[in-house]
C-alpha cells in the first residue's frame, strides 16, 4: 500500500474536495493500492503549492493562476486534472446600488483582493462591458470572507472574487437584497477554477501511481454529483461546523 498525502486548497475542507472523501469512504483509492490522507495548510507556511514545491505532500488541489506564476518561475509543478471545469468568482453587487450591469461600476465601490489579477479580472469586465475600468472605486477586502454578510456590513456597493458555489450560498441576506454575476458569463476569459497537480518528478517516477490516483478520484466527484444526499453527510462529519 503506497500513502499518499494529498494537500486540500482551503483551511478546511468545502465541497471542492467532496470527491477525495467520496473516492477514499468508497475504498476505490484502496482498490489502486493506495492509502490517502486529505489534510489541509498552515498559512503560516504557505498555500498548497508552497508544500507540494518542498515535497511536503504528494498531490494538491490550487488555483490554476498561482500554478501559473509558478511555472513561470520554472519551478517543476504541473497541473494533472481540472477539479473546477469553470470559473467559481462572482461580482455581487447590493440592489439598492443601482448597478444593473458591470460597466455601471464606475463611481461605485467594489471591494476585493487588489492583487494584480484581481485588479485586472476587474477592469476586464468592466470593459467587456462598455465602461470604464479606471473610474471604478477598488477597495482592498484581502483577508475577510467576501460573503453578502461582509458586503452589507462593509458599505462598499459591491465584491469581487466571493464564489456562486460558496460564499454567496448565505441565509442571512435575502437574495432579492443581492445581484450576483459569475463571472463566465460576464466576459471573463474561460479558466478552471481550480487543479489537482504534483511534482514533475513524480509523474516521471511514478506514473501508475499518478494515474491510479486521478481516476479514483474522477470516480469519486463522479459518484459525489449522483448520490448529493450522500455525499452532504460525508462533507458533514469532515466539516460538522457549517450548516447541512
Amino acid at each position: 500500500m503506497t500513502r499518499v498525502r494529498v494537500m486540500l486548497d482551503y483551511v478546511h475542507p468545502w465541497p471542492n474536495a467532496a470527491g477525495f472523501y467520496v473516492a477514499r469512504e468508497r475504498g476505490w483509492y484502496r482498490e489502486c493500492g493506495i492509502d490517502v490522507e486529505l489534510t489541509t495548510h498552515d498559512y503560516a507556511r504557505g498555500d498548497t503549492l508552497a508544500h507540494l514545491a518542498r515535497y511536503e505532500v504528494d498531490f494538491g488541489v490550487f488555483p490554476s493562476n498561482r500554478l501559473l506564476v509558478r511555472r513561470e518561475n520554472h519551478e517543476p509543478l504541473v497541473g494533472v486534472a481540472a477539479v473546477n471545469q469553470t470559473g467559481l468568482e462572482t461580482i455581487q453587487v447590493l440592489r439598492a446600488s443601482g448597478i444593473d450591469r458591470p460597466r455601471e461600476l464606475e463611481g461605485h465601490r467594489i471591494g476585493y483582493g487588489l492583487t494584480p489579477r484581481g485588479r485586472a479580472m476587474v477592469s476586464h469586465l468592466v470593459s467587456s462591458d462598455g465602461g470604464d475600468p479606471s473610474k471604478v472605486v477598488s477597495v482592498e477586502s484581502a483577508g475577510h470572507e467576501l460573503t453578502p454578510e461582509y458586503l452589507v456590513a462593509s458599505g462598499l456597493d459591491a465584491l469581487f472574487g466571493g464564489y456562486w458555489c460558496w460564499d454567496v450560498l448565505s441565509r442571512e441576506v435575502p437574495e432579492d437584497r443581492l445581484r450576483t454575476w459569475r463571472v463566465d458569463e460576464i466576459g471573463a476569459p474561460a479558466y478552471h477554477s481550480y487543479l489537482l497537480g504534483t511534482q514533475e518528478s513524480t509523474i516521471e517516477t511514478s506514473p501508475e501511481l499518478v494515474r491510479n490516483f486521478v481516476q479514483a478520484t474522477q470516480r469519486g466527484f463522479h459518484a459525489a454529483a449522483h448520490d448529493q444526499p450522500r455525499t452532504a453527510a460525508l462533507i458533514g462529519r469532515a466539516v460538522p461546523y457549517q450548516p447541512a
